[in-house]
């Protein structure tokens, strides 16, 4: 079992930036890919950005280079930079993790960090 827990969310004018953290902790060895996911009010959960272990990653349509996924190995952290916040951005950012372990696929969210962007 993979627990994530983010921070860093907050409120912040437009055009400003923001780097979110996700600590993962316990089977650490299991994660193949990990990333960042968002909600906004009443819309559906939508893909930031995915890394997996072999460095691909997959990124949402809305992206446009202001997103950047990277990931501290050492301390097992996850982050996401979002630059030229924009009213739009408002959300509910999760992370995720991809597991496989025992030769079962499994994945993990956390409880989310929310990001509120004013105009």
């Amino acid at each position: 079992q993979v627990q994530l827990v983010e921070s860093g969310g907050g409120l912040v004018q437009s055009g400003e930036s923001l780097r979110l953290s996700c600590q993962a902790s316990g089977s650490i060895y299991a994660i193949y890919a990990w990333g960042w996911y968002r909600q906004a009010p009443g819309k559906q959960r939508e893909l930031v950005a995915r890394a997996a272990h072999d460095d691909l990653q997959n990124l949402g349509d809305f992206v446009q280079g202001r997103f950047t996924i990277s990931r501290n190995t050492a301390k097992n952290i996850l982050y996401l930079k979002i630059d030229s916040l924009r009213p739009e951005d408002t959300a509910v950012y999760y992370c995720h993790a991809e597991t496989l372990q025992n030769g079962r696929s499994s994945y993990s969210w956390g409880q989310g960090t929310q990001v509120t962007v004013s105009s």
